[in-house]
């Protein structure tokens, strides 16, 4: 068969000069300098295009409060504005949610805020979701690998023998995290721990690291058993991935709410019925098993996306956090119930992004900043999942859905 010339394709383009690696350096490369300081700043700025207006990232609160930023970013040069919305009244029956919250949704997403606060409307109307955090726990997997399987078994029969050492060692790196449970995964001549912890109100991720990499050393200098190659995390953990191992168990907050609704309640205010609504959760899971989902909901990651962004919360993790299960059903009384399960919650209240300006002014819009207060968190992302859950499908059964996108995102 005759070789393909690609440069001889209509398809491809021509590979010229324009495509030749070049190794001249970049007189304007930024200051590689994590410091906040406005000297450095201004370096970052003379380094960028001139036809950028620094006050438009860099504006006069930015500039005052810049030292406020140090811990969560390098190479800072300012601050994005995005829009933040008001849902709510939501109100919610929680273990540790309870009355009526007003929930910040930062988006650029037209449409979006206006379904949360509708389906926030009826579900307060109809007295508020029931919601309850029924577990929680935050993973780091490091890997090991030896000569073979029975080298593997060997290390795990010692590795168990040292929970307790494994525990000290964990809590002598954080005051508020706890290792909770190892499970051990052999997968041939490699070994995988998965240590999982109690992070607080933190969300954690730091915090699991910093402890796993302590009892990481100690396995690496201590083991009995040669370790031929080893890896702080062994991608088992599910961090900032959709994965499916955690519908069974749990990594972050998971957390269940549901709703039981009066037909009268569907057609005012979603202008539908209950046996709609529950045709359509029928034909939409079995699209979504078709489209090889990990889960069934409607859109979960435009709540968690939103709530996380104006909170404070890393977004990054919605990968991970907007699985789950989304389940409609006709009671028996000819009423609508609807339940979410999200099993994947990444919040916490303190840490991380939680303490910046916008974000914790979010939080006290919500009620819910500093510790003691990020289980509350979980439960009312939850129920805003739940709440956007039923106005979406109401929107599809109704046909409002493009008409709604229509009016506000064009208007």
């Amino acid at each position: 068969m005759p070789k393909l010339n690609l440069s001889q394709t209509a398809e491809y383009p021509i590979w010229d000069a324009q495509h030749t690696p070049r190794y001249a350096p970049d007189h304007k490369d930024l200051p590689p300098s994590a410091t906040t300081n406005l000297a450095m700043i201004e370096k970052r700025w003379q380094a960028l295009s001139s036809s950028v207006d620094k006050r438009i990232l860099l504006d006069t609160q930015t500039e005052q409060t810049h030292g406020l930023y140090k811990r969560n970013i390098e190479h800072f040069i300012g601050t994005v504005k995005v829009p933040v919305g008001i849902a709510g009244p939501l109100r919610i029956n929680g273990t540790h949610a309870q009355g009526d919250f007003r929930v910040p949704l930062a988006t650029t997403e037209a449409a979006l805020v206006a379904s949360y606060a509708r389906g926030s409307k009826i579900m307060t109307a109809a007295g508020g979701a029931n919601a309850m955090l029924i577990n929680e726990g935050v993973t780091r997997t490091p890997v090991f690998s030896f000569e073979n399987v029975s080298q593997a078994g060997q290390f795990v029969a010692w590795a168990v023998t040292q929970y307790e050492h494994f525990k000290q060692l964990a809590h002598s790196t954080t005051q508020h995290g706890q290792l909770k449970d190892i499970n051990v995964h052999i997968e041939g001549n490699r070994t995988y721990l998965v240590f999982e912890y109690l992070t607080g109100d933190a969300s954690g991720q730091n915090m699991v690291t910093f402890a796993t990499n302590a009892i990481f050393e100690y396995i690496v200098s201590q083991s009995p058993i040669v370790i031929c190659s080893a890896y702080l995390d062994g991608n088992l953990s599910g961090d900032k991935k959709a994965n499916s191992h955690t519908m069974r168990s749990v990594r972050g907050k998971k957390v269940v709410a549901d709703i039981t609704l009066p037909a009268d309640f569907i057609s005012r205010y979603l202008h539908t019925s209950v046996d709609e609504m529950v045709e359509f959760g029928q034909m939409t899971t079995t699209g979504a098993l078709m489209s090889g989902g990990i889960g069934v909901n409607a859109h979960y990651a435009n709540a968690l996306s939103a709530l996380y962004i104006a909170c404070g919360q890393d977004a990054a993790c919605v990968a991970e956090s907007a699985i789950g299960i989304t389940r409609i059903e006709k009671t028996a009384k000819g009423q609508l119930y609807a339940c979410v399960t999200l099993p994947n919650l990444m919040v916490g209240t303190v840490g991380g992004g939680t303490e910046l300006p916008s974000q914790k002014a979010c939080l006290d819009i919500l009620g819910l900043a500093g510790s003691g207060k990020a289980k509350a968190l979980a439960e009312v992302a939850a129920s805003l999942c739940l709440a956007g859950e039923l106005s979406i499908v109401g929107a599809f059964c109704a046909g409002h859905f493009s008409k709604a996108h229509r009016k506000l995102a064009r208007r």
